[in-house]
């Protein structure tokens, strides 16, 4: 049995002092009597530290840049004057330094001494004893007295700020380093923490004076982390104590997987903190990862499995052999009396690689049919349909620390700062930098202009309208000659190209024909094209703003039409990157999760591929695609469908048209959830198996950028199983043996039977830290940039992309267009946020409306108003702001009883079925009461909670 050979790391890594430099050139000094060679641009401190040399510092940080303002590190160089600081001294050829003699003792222990008169001396009753950096260097440079005493003015009185749910600042003891600031501005580009004051009276301050919560402050953590003592510190660490071990394991929330080091006493988690070698994060983290973790042992958890004969009867917890010996009983009967594909199952794209495998595992081989189906369905099914056809993967080509060398950034349908806040912080850094920024989107998001960072170009078309502006953006690039003739004609089919070119060259395409579609006008469209085709290196970053159309795939192939006609395709700085949603939408499309692929994109009609998954399980394999998700809902209202098995996927609120789906699971005749909450899915269950959280389980996720990294387990899980073992017992209860006693066992059969995963194990994991596919012979080490010397289909094909008019379009009865988001503080549909702290800045959704389309409704921002379109009514209530346009309302759909996908339509892209959740024609009037279905909703949930109260009942009575 193979597992992860080395889970714990040190709970303090490695500080280096400054950043690292890349330079050709080295340079070779003597620190201490030691020969050090460090690439040219390299601080003396980091050079020392390279060394095994610590020279004491306290306002130095590898992730910031040299500040010196402490004066701890400095150092005496041989033929130069004074004592310079370390870090911000770079090293020189041949230059003789020395890190410790008498008079830096002297200098060193003044400096700590004036610290210390300013500073409470509580160590052995302050929350960071063990983890203080102050404390460190008070002994590192031999401080033994302090002469000045507290009788003089002082900041020891100064009020804590604990409006933060998560952390708390205390001003007392704050030595004014300065890393908090710098953290803020260099890291997360917020800029929400300076500097106030001067000389003795200099503090740092939230905003102007404010509190942490009514600053602009994102709680991304990144000034705690940065905090040499307790001035901010984890309220998790101040009420539980210092942790013990940590363990490297990989965050559960959207598609950046950022590597947390969990920070562990026994089996109970103190802290969450970004881990510096992360590869996606490089240590940095969002409000979400680093904070909300305590919804995996939250009092909602529900641990035991329970079964029902029908949605009226309460709950019956049982042991987890008869649970699944019970849904396997259902399972069987149904297909006896329905025939075989009245059953199948939805993947989760929460869970990991190896139990979204064993699930489509499960429905092929074992329910006999391909009727599997996951959550990219409803928002990235038209990446995989247009990628792989214009570029042969159904995948981003980049990584993310590709943004760092990109010229020109475009930004379509995607809020980074909000759904995928850390890549979000790194696009920002390059836009500090120089690089020039468009942003597509109907709505102003923050990207637009926020410190320091403003876009070139935003262009606010109307909602539906993505094709449109695609092809006149091409119009502008083969019209003017900004096409890469060279790059086309190496690289792309050539036949294909010529009529694509042609087709996009037509008049009707020009931004002048085009302006009255989109709404964008013709001269800055033209301008951003010339922008985007004429940068040396231009990115285009994309999200559900273009997959959830009724042309979903179409734009998807648009986007890649514009980079290969640029030759923005294969080298850092450049390509097509669609910004996943949730932690493993990218690893589960890629283990087969859909009903007409395989794992690794292979479809279930090609012989050859069936017959290799055929011999390793020993079964015959249908080679016709199943049902997709809607269509399962309406086989199972037309009677024919009747059982699923639904793994870590909440449908009933996720999915379009609420009430359609509502109407599908209340008419199965078995429904079986596994989660780890009673989410609004499992109220029409029959079976509940209790799921696992990321903290309780091994396995990998797949990220936005192809990085499959390393989940590993903390705790055991709450409900007995992982969710893969879950899997295995209801095959063995139906008859299928599935042999695994680990999950890297289920890894190595993915490798052999997957091209793209064959040179990932567990082994090279833990060597790596993580791999990009693909990963084989060619390429053992993974790829980061695809299509670099040749596109994964030979040459790349071009897309006529012709616009066609979304039907849900306005008239006088719905006159407004609503279109759907996420806020940077919630997570997909809110099941785990909702139960976490994070609730303080997000406890309801809203509409947000243009103060015109207000005025001509007379509503007032916090007003309910009802939202009424062709399919359903809710009420939510009322933000007045100009973010959205004239004609547009805007909402998210985080909390259940929002019923935001009360009014989304069944509308969905022609190609994949991804439902159309941007465009939505609506009227918005003011009311006074919940709509029908919100009043439904309250009371079908208050009976179901009560059914399950009664099963709590039951068993405290037993």
């Amino acid at each position: 049995m193979i597992q992860y050979f080395n889970p714990s790391v040190d709970l303090k890594e490695k500080d280096f002092g400054t950043p690292a430099r890349v330079s050709e050139k080295q340079v070779t000094l003597s620190i201490d009597g030691f020969e050090v060679t460090v690439p040219e641009g390299t601080s003396v401190l980091r050079a020392a530290a390279e060394a095994n040399i610590q020279i004491p510092k306290l306002c130095a940080s590898d992730n910031l840049e040299a500040f010196g303002s402490c004066r701890l590190c400095a150092v005496e160089i041989e033929g130069r004057r004074g004592l310079p600081a370390s870090c911000t001294t770079p090293v020189a050829e041949g230059m003789v330094v020395h890190s410790q003699n008498d008079k830096l003792a002297r200098l060193r222990r003044n400096v700590m001494e004036l610290y210390i008169s300013d500073h409470p001396l509580d160590c052995l009753t302050c929350a960071a004893n063990g983890d203080c950096e102050l404390q460190d260097m008070a002994g590192a440079v031999g401080l033994r007295e302090v002469r000045y005493g507290f009788d003089g003015e002082n900041h020891l009185g100064a009020e804590k700020d604990t409006s933060n749910p998560y952390f708390t600042f205390d001003p007392g003891k704050c030595i004014v380093c300065s890393r908090c600031v710098r953290a803020c501005e260099e890291v997360q580009g917020t800029f929400a923490l300076t500097i106030d004051g001067r000389g003795f009276d200099s503090k740092v301050s939230p905003g102007q004076n404010e509190a942490f919560m009514d600053s602009e402050c994102v709680s991304c953590g990144a000034c705690v982390q940065a905090c040499p003592t307790a001035t901010l510190m984890e309220s998790s660490v101040i009420e539980r104590g210092q942790p013990e071990h940590s363990v490297v394991t990989t965050c559960a929330y959207c598609g950046v997987g950022c590597a947390f080091k969990a920070e562990m006493k026994g089996s109970e988690v103190v802290r969450m903190t970004p881990y510096k070698n992360g590869q996606a994060n490089h240590g940095h983290s969002c409000v979400k990862g680093r904070f909300a973790f305590g919804y995996a042992t939250h009092r909602d958890r529900i641990t035991r499995p329970m079964i029902r004969e029908s949605i009226d009867r309460p709950w019956r917890e049982v042991s987890w052999e008869e649970a699944i010996g019970f849904a396997a009983d259902r399972l069987r009967q149904i297909q006896q009396q329905y025939g075989r594909e009245s059953i199948g199952g939805i993947t989760s794209s929460r869970c990991t690689n190896e139990e979204t495998y064993l699930v489509q595992k499960l429905v092929r081989a074992v329910f006999g049919n391909n009727n599997v189906d996951t959550c990219a369905r409803v928002c990235h099914s038209p990446t995989g349909y247009g990628l792989k056809t214009t570029l042969g993967e159904s995948a981003g080509t980049q990584p993310f620390d590709s943004v760092l060398k990109s010229d020109v950034i475009v930004v379509i349908g995607a809020n980074p700062t909000d759904g995928h806040p850390v890549f979000g912080s790194q696009m920002k850094r390059r836009l500090r930098e120089g690089a020039k920024l468009i942003v597509v989107d109907p709505r102003r998001i923050d990207l637009v202009k926020s410190p320091h960072v403003q876009a070139s170009h935003h262009l606010k078309l109307r909602p539906g309208t993505n094709v449109a502006f695609i092809n006149a953006m091409a119009h502008v690039v083969v019209t003017e000659g900004l096409e890469d003739k060279a790059f086309i004609a190496e690289r792309c089919e050539q036949p294909a190209y010529e009529q694509w070119r042609a087709f996009v060259s037509e008049e009707r395409h020009s931004p002048e024909h085009t302006e009255s579609v989109t709404g964008i006008p013709a001269a800055e469209l033209r301008a951003a094209a010339r922008l985007y085709a004429r940068a040396g290196d231009a990115a285009i970053y994309y999200g559900l703003g273009v997959t959830e159309h009724s042309q979903g795939s179409t734009m998807v192939m648009g986007i890649a039409n514009l980079a290969m006609a640029t030759g923005n395709i294969g080298r850092d700085g450049v390509g097509v990157n669609p910004l996943r949603g949730q932690n493993n939408v990218q690893g589960s499309c890629d283990m087969g999760s859909f009903p007409h692929e395989l794992p690794g994109y292979r479809h279930v009609s090609d012989d050859a591929t069936r017959a290799l998954f055929e011999a390793a399980w020993g079964v015959q394999l249908d080679s016709e695609p199943g049902l997709r998700i809607p269509n399962m809902f309406d086989a199972a209202i037309e009677g024919t469908f009747k059982a699923l098995y639904c793994q870590g996927e909440d449908i009933a609120q996720s999915d379009p048209n609420t009430q359609h789906v509502e109407a599908a699971l209340s008419s199965l005749e078995c429904l079986i959830v596994q989660d780890i909450f009673l989410n609004e899915t499992a109220k029409f269950a029959h079976v509940f198996l209790p799921g696992a959280s990321f903290l309780e389980k091994n396995g990998t996720f797949t990220n936005a950028e192809r990085r499959i990294s390393p989940v590993r387990k903390v705790m055991p899980p709450l409900g007995g199983k992982e969710d893969w073992e879950a899997t295995v017992a209801l095959a063995r209860a139906l008859g299928y043996e599935m042999d695994y006693r680990h999950p890297s066992e289920i890894m190595d059969e993915i490798a052999r039977l997957t091209p793209t995963f064959k040179g990932v194990s567990y082994r090279r994991l833990d060597e790596l830290g993580s791999i990009q596919w693909p990963c084989n012979d060619e390429t053992p080490a993974g790829t980061p940039i695809m299509h670099a010397d040749e596109f994964v289909r030979g040459k790349g094909h071009f897309v006529v992309t012709e616009y066609v008019a979304t039907e849900e379009k306005v008239n006088r009865r719905f006159p407004l267009l609503l279109t759907t988001g996420r806020i940077l503080s919630q997570y997909n549909v809110g099941a785990q946020t909702r139960r976490t702290a994070n609730v303080a800045w997000h406890q309801e959704d809203v509409l947000e409306l243009h103060p015109v389309d207000a005025e001509d409704r007379g509503i007032h921002d916090g007003d309910w108003v009802g939202i009424q379109s062709r399919v359903g009514q809710t009420v939510l209530r009322a933000r007045i702001t100009e973010r959205v346009q004239p004609g547009v309302v805007y909402t998210t759909f985080h909390h259940p009883a929002s019923g935001a996908n009360v009014i989304t339509t069944d509308n969905s892209d022609w190609a994949t079925n991804c439902p159309e959740y941007k465009v939505t024609a609506v009227q918005v009037s003011k009311v006074n009461q919940p709509s029908d279905w919100q009043r439904r909703h309250s009371s079908f949930t208050e009976q179901q909670l009560g059914l399950l109260r009664q099963r709590k009942a039951a068993v405290g009575g037993e």
